[in-house]
C-alpha cells in the first residue's frame, strides 16, 4: 500500500507534465510518467502492471479524456514496459511475451504501407531482444523496457495516426535521444525508490511484500 500510494500520486502528476510532443497527432504528448513508470514491475512483478493500469485509468479519469482509439490504446505501452521491467531477471531468455511483443510490433508496422515504405524505423525493436542476450544490469533492464513501451506505442500509432515515411525518417535522431533520456530516468527513479523502500523496511517489514534489490541501496 505504500508503494502503490507513492507510485499512484507521483505517475498523476507525472502523466500531467509534458515533456514532448508526440509527432502526427495534436495535444498529445510523452510526459514525465515516461521516466519512472515501469519501475512498478520491478517492485511488484506482474502486479506492478496492474499498478501502472490503475494510475493510468485514475488519470484518464480525473483529466476527462475523450475515448478514443488513440487515447485508450496509449495506455498499453507502459503496461508492457512495466511488464518486461518485472520479468527482466527471470528466465530472460524464456520470457515469451517480452520476446513476440516487439517481433509482433515490427510485424504490425512492416504490414502498413507506409510502415513498409520506412521499414528500417522498427528495427529500434530489436533492443528489448538483443538486451536479452546482455548482463544483468539496470541500464539495460531500463533501456528494454522503455523501448518495448516504444515499440508497442510505434506500432499502434502507425496504424490509429496518418504519418508519411519522411516523418519516420524525422522521428529516427529524436528516438534515439528521448529513449537514452527514458533509460536514464528510468534507472535513477528505481534507485531512489529502492532507497526509500528499504528505509520503509527497516520500520514496517515491506520486503516481503515489495521486491527490494539490496544492491541498489547507497551506502
Amino acid at each position: 500500500m505504500v508503494f502503490l500510494g507513492l507510485f499512484t500520486v507521483l505517475a498523476l502528476v507525472g502523466m500531467n507534465i509534458n515533456f514532448s510532443p508526440l509527432v502526427g497527432a495534436e495535444n498529445q504528448f510523452f510526459t514525465l510518467f515516461q521516466f519512472f513508470g515501469p519501475i512498478a514491475g520491478g517492485f511488484l512483478g506482474v502486479f506492478g502492471v496492474l499498478a501502472v493500469a490503475v494510475a493510468q485509468l485514475i488519470n484518464f479519469v480525473a483529466v476527462g479524456k475523450e475515448i478514443t482509439i488513440v487515447n485508450l490504446a496509449r495506455l498499453l505501452p507502459m503496461l508492457f514496459a512495466a511488464y518486461y521491467f518485472s520479468q527482466y531477471k527471470k528466465q530472460k531468455l524464456n520470457d515469451r511475451l517480452s520476446i513476440a511483443v516487439p517481433v509482433l510490433a515490427m510485424l504490425a508496422f512492416w504490414l502498413h504501407p507506409v510502415g513498409r515504405e520506412a521499414w528500417y524505423f522498427a528495427l529500434f525493436w530489436t533492443i528489448p531482444l538483443i538486451v536479452k542476450f546482455l548482463p544483468d544490469r539496470l541500464v539495460f533492464r531500463s533501456l528494454g523496457s522503455t523501448f518495448t513501451a516504444h515499440a508497442v506505442g510505434g506500432a499502434l500509432w502507425a496504424w490509429t495516426v496518418p504519418m508519411t515515411a519522411a516523418q519516420w525518417n524525422f522521428l529516427i535522431p529524436i528516438v534515439a535521444y528521448e529513449r537514452i533520456l527514458f533509460t536514464a530516468g528510468i534507472a535513477v527513479s528505481y534507485i531512489v525508490f529502492t532507497n526509500v523502500l528499504n528505509a520503509l523496511d527497516k520500520a514496517t517489514q515491506i520486503s516481503p511484500f515489495v521486491n527490494i534489490e539490496k544492491r541498489y541501496v547507497l551506502g
